[in-house]
């Protein structure tokens, strides 16, 4: 019998060889996992909520700097050397070309010699005093791990302040001494909290509160996996 011939391979057309050409390859696990975190992060865009405050946040403080530095009659030099904020930061800050951190304007409010809500020129207009909340954008600590928000409006109190203030994980935020007499009481929300006052260690919980002489550095340390959030009401001393 004649063998019978195999029938010939068809050549690939033009459009399988652009089906294989573009069909994806499995993609590793590690950078599987990559993408999948770059999808869950959040992003801060241009013209948010966060940018915006945080520019309404500096003109305030530049204005309340230029106000305070006149009335007291200190030079850029004379505030550097009250405060410790270099000359050249001070600068900057009254020209609105940075956005301060948050120890930054504490040093500077003691170097002023005033309330840390004057320091941000919150309104004190009218017999009852509201501060919404847009208007009371949260600072935040140079690594972004802290943040703080102003809760009092202006003008309820000349020496009375209160804050909010969120800790993320295993946070650590290092306080400069405020000025001499300074009280601090604070509450724990959520979370676990460290509190160190000079040499010494208070570890507090939820519903926990402390009280303590604010004129010393102090350092908060959340011992949390998870964000901790407490208020925190700073009574200054005036000078009768």
């Amino acid at each position: 019998m004649a063998a019978t011939a195999k029938p010939r391979a068809k050549a690939p057309t033009e459009a399988s060889r652009k089906q294989k050409s573009t069909r994806k390859k499995p993609q590793p696990a590690a950078d599987a996992q990559v993408a999948q975190a770059e999808r869950g992060r959040p992003r801060v865009l241009a013209g948010s909520g966060d940018e915006l405050g945080a520019a309404e946040v500096a003109r305030r403080v530049a204005d309340g700097l230029k106000h305070f530095r006149k009335v007291r009659g200190l030079s850029l030099d004379d505030l550097a050397s009250r405060s410790g904020v270099s000359r050249a930061a001070l600068s900057q800050i009254e020209g609105t070309r940075t956005n301060p951190t948050l120890s930054v304007l504490w040093k500077v409010a003691v170097g002023l010699d005033v309330p840390f809500h004057e320091l941000l020129g919150v309104s004190e207009d009218g017999s009852a005093k509201v501060l919404r909340a847009a208007d009371s954008p949260p600072l935040k600590s140079g690594d972004g791990r802290m943040e703080s928000r102003l809760l009092s409006p202006g003008g309820s109190s000349t020496d009375v302040e209160i804050y909010e203030l969120r800790f993320l994980a295993k946070a650590v935020h290092r306080s400069e001494p405020h000025g001499r007499g300074t009280l601090e009481t604070l509450v724990v929300l959520t979370g676990a909290l460290r509190l160190l006052i000079e040499n010494a260690e208070h570890d507090l919980l939820p519903g926990d509160t402390i009280f303590f002489k604010a004129d010393v550095q102090h350092v908060y340390e959340n011992r949390s996996s998870h964000e901790t959030r407490c208020f925190n009401v700073i009574r200054y001393q005036r000078d009768s």
